[in-house]
């Protein structure tokens, strides 16, 4: 018996609507589902001190705003949760629909790893890619075990590493005026 090769299935945004609420993240990049589980306490307690001085800093600043776990919709075949992202009131009006999905960059994307290869890989390669394609201009990828953050930041087309900060360094950020936080203090 021969086998012939099959067409590649590729997910779409309607295909996420059908899927159920069952306490896992579904997401989809260049078709591809990815399905994880609930993130673990300390991943979520990482992001929550993320989202707390970003907003604290937002609330001062009366630039933007921060949100966890929010919907971005990139197009049909690209669609991720980001740990938190950071945009300004200026782009906020344009780029979010009215279930509250945000259907374009944000100017900052943070993702907390996750235990395992795989999800390293995903956050550290087809995440940096995703982001980069679709115009975020800042990216973070924080590694609880390693305790530190690198900082992606966009070079023409692209999302470049410029520096990676440990937990006594301050992190600040030419597109958050006035910003700073120890990264110790995030982890």
């Amino acid at each position: 018996m021969t086998s012939t090769p099959t067409e590649k299935v590729v997910w779409t945004i309607f295909d996420l609507d059908r899927l159920p609420d069952d306490g896992c993240r579904y997401e989809i990049m260049q078709g591809d589902l990815f399905v994880t589980r609930a993130p673990h306490w300390k991943h979520q307690n990482t992001t929550g001190k993320i989202f707390a001085v970003l907003q604290q800093w937002s609330n001062e600043s009366q630039l933007g705003e921060a949100a966890v776990n929010p919907g971005l919709v990139f197009s049909e075949i690209d669609a991720v949760i980001p740990d938190v992202v950071w945009a300004s009131f200026e782009r906020l009006k344009t780029m979010m629909d009215e279930a509250g999905h945000l259907m374009a960059a944000p100017e900052l994307v943070v993702e907390v790893l996750s235990p395992g290869k795989d999800n390293a890989q995903r956050d550290r390669e087809t995440k940096l890619k995703l982001y980069s394609t679709y115009g975020v201009l800042e990216y973070w990828i924080v590694d609880r075990d390693l305790q530190l953050v690198e900082v992606y930041r966009r070079d023409g087309a692209l999302l470049k590493r410029v520096c990676t900060l440990y937990a006594s360094d301050s992190l600040t950020s030419p597109n958050l005026p006035g910003f700073t936080a120890i990264v110790g203090q995030i982890l």
